[in-house]
């Protein structure tokens, strides 16, 4: 494996958040049998070898340039996460600006500026969900604290996704950090977001509450609309990842079945002035459905989420059958029996003359084209031409694979030299870079385990086998450091995660691609496939790179 220490964070703009640190590899011949004593080895046998087979070493088999692009991989990797550090973004946004007494709140928007006059305010509230909360949290505290004014509030972060001192920073400052689960929320999910919406409820017209979002605070923010219970809303969570569907169609279907999604936190806050904060981990940036949009007016209505579910398989009898109360709720709402989310036309989203903005203002400041153009010039600085794919890749994570490598398969053959490069996208040696996020639909009752970046480079290692493509590695990973259910960021493979293997390997990859068992096929294979990081600190989607020589 590829072991990568996250940093302690550090009260420096230029703090790193991670470290990349490879760990040895023996380049030795591992035998692996039936009655193999190593747990990893012991999976493969019991799970994909119906006879004793032998495993090879992969690291002696690869080329000179495979080797060599494994570790710039990681060197491109390291700085596109860099690149979205959630702690530099708020910091690089957000001032406190002090004038002959007075001060004054200054948040950059591209190509404009808002300002607070923090004399029309008595005190501020923080609020935070995500798997960047902290760290987005700890940075506005340090900012605010410097106006002088009562600071409180309440972060809700991912289990294991805050650093010590994000935590004594943030206690300092007199802000809560509260722990919850994701991707499937859990009691400490609702008992946090009651929390934010009691205290946002009890909000006067002189106080600023600043609401820091990031990718999972739809988990971690929820607390469900009456008469849904909790155990209503984690089936549907459950039915929605396993369906497959992108995370924009999800948060349609979740703000409706929520107290504080879809712009009802900014509702429930009223008549406070609200400024959020959003670092996006969603195709688009659309702002109206990062964790859920909770405080941005909803664009979308009772029909979009009844048609989401028509359409994935999730009314009765369908194959991820939604809880019956929750088709109940949205059928009423379809037919005007409840109310739907807060539109533009809410007092919470109308002009404020007493501060001239908005009551609530929205500002984006990260996203998963910053880490890609982040990659694409570490790339460039280790020699080669950067291709930018684009930032709104979705699909099935094997259907991308097999697009990325015949890609990769077509620049190749500018190693002939009688093949003209005259129409390529890009002179070898090329870097292929792409953000967004696929998918993985999952079968009911799935045993497998992986995530889709793990999914995506198994496909990619099949495909390149497939057409004997040597001098070709792909690296795809999460940009929060978690892929799926696993301590996985993603995986990465070139030509030799197949060769060196007998031929009965192809065929358990591929029981391993049909069952999403990635994960424990790649960790089976010892041979460093797997990408290892820890909690990044931030989330903006995902990242993969195609390097070819």
């Amino acid at each position: 494996m590829i072991s990568i220490s996250a940093l302690c964070h550090s009260q420096a703009l230029s703090r790193s958040r991670l470290a990349f640190v490879p760990n040895t590899h023996r380049l030795t011949t591992l035998r692996v049998k039936l009655a193999g004593k190593s747990r990893a080895r012991a999976y493969l046998n019991e799970k994909y070898c119906s006879k004793r087979c032998m495993l090879t070493s992969l690291a002696h088999v690869r080329t000179p340039n495979e080797i060599d692009m494994r570790k710039d991989a990681m060197k491109i990797i390291k700085s596109a996460i860099r690149a979205v550090d959630p702690y530099v973004a708020v910091r690089d946004r957000l001032r406190v600006e002090q004038n002959e007494g007075s001060s004054t709140l200054v948040v950059q928007r591209d190509g404009s500026e808002i300002s607070y006059d923090l004399s029309k305010f008595d005190s501020i509230k923080v609020f935070s969900f995500g798997k960047a909360s902290a760290a987005m949290a700890s940075a506005t505290a340090e900012i605010l604290i410097t106006s002088q004014l009562k600071l409180d509030g309440t972060v809700i972060i991912k289990d294991d996704h805050a650093t010590s001192n994000e935590i004594e920073t943030l206690q300092k400052y007199n802000i809560a950090v509260r722990a919850a689960s994701h991707p499937v929320p859990d009691s400490r999910s609702l008992e946090s977001a009651n929390e934010i919406l009691a205290s946002a409820s009890k909000s006067d017209s002189r106080t600023l509450i600043v609401v820091c979002i990031s990718g999972g605070g739809s988990a971690l923010f929820c607390s469900p609309r009456e008469p849904l219970s909790l155990n209503d809303l984690i089936e549907t969570n459950s039915a929605l990842l396993k369906s497959g569907m992108s995370i924009d169609k999800m948060n349609i279907i979740r703000k409706r079945l929520e107290k504080g999604k879809g712009g009802k936190l900014a509702a429930a806050s009223y008549p406070a002035t609200v400024l959020t904060l959003i670092l996006s981990d969603i195709i688009g940036d659309p702002l109206d459905l990062i964790a859920s949009g909770p405080t941005v007016a909803d664009e979308s209505n009772w029909d979009d989420a009844i048609a989401i579910v028509e359409e994935n398989g999730l009314d009765v009898g369908g194959e991820h059958e939604l809880p019956m109360a929750v088709l109940k709720l949205l059928k009423m709402g379809r037919d005007g029996l409840v109310d739907d989310t807060p539109k533009t036309d809410n007092p919470a989203f109308s002009f404020n003359s007493a501060t001239s903005t908005s009551f609530s203002e929205n500002v984006l400041v990260g996203n998963n084209r910053a880490a890609v153009m982040a990659a694409a010039d570490e790339a460039k600085q280790l020699g080669y031409n950067p291709v930018v794919l684009g930032t709104r890749v979705e699909g099935e994570a094997s259907c991308v694979a097999g697009i990325y490598v015949n890609m990769a398969d077509t620049l190749s053959q500018q190693r002939d030299h009688e093949i003209s490069a005259e129409y390529q996208i890009g002179q070898l040696p090329v870097a292929l870079i792409a953000g967004g996020e696929t998918t993985v639909s999952l079968p009911p009752d799935c045993k497998g385990k992986g995530g889709r970046n793990q999914e995506l480079a198994l496909a990619a290692a099949i495909r390149m086998q497939e057409i004997g493509l040597r001098d070709v590695l792909l690296a795809s990973v999460g940009s929060d450091g978690t892929d799926g259910p696993t301590d996985a960021a993603g995986a990465m493979v070139d030509g030799s995660t197949m060769k060196g293997i007998e031929d009965i390997t192809s065929s358990l990859a591929k029981d391993a691609l049909r069952n999403h068992d990635a994960y424990n096929f790649f960790s089976s294979g010892n041979d460093g496939s797997l990408i290892i990081t820890g909690p990044s600190g931030t989330n903006v989607a995902d990242i993969c790179i195609t390097l070819v020589r």
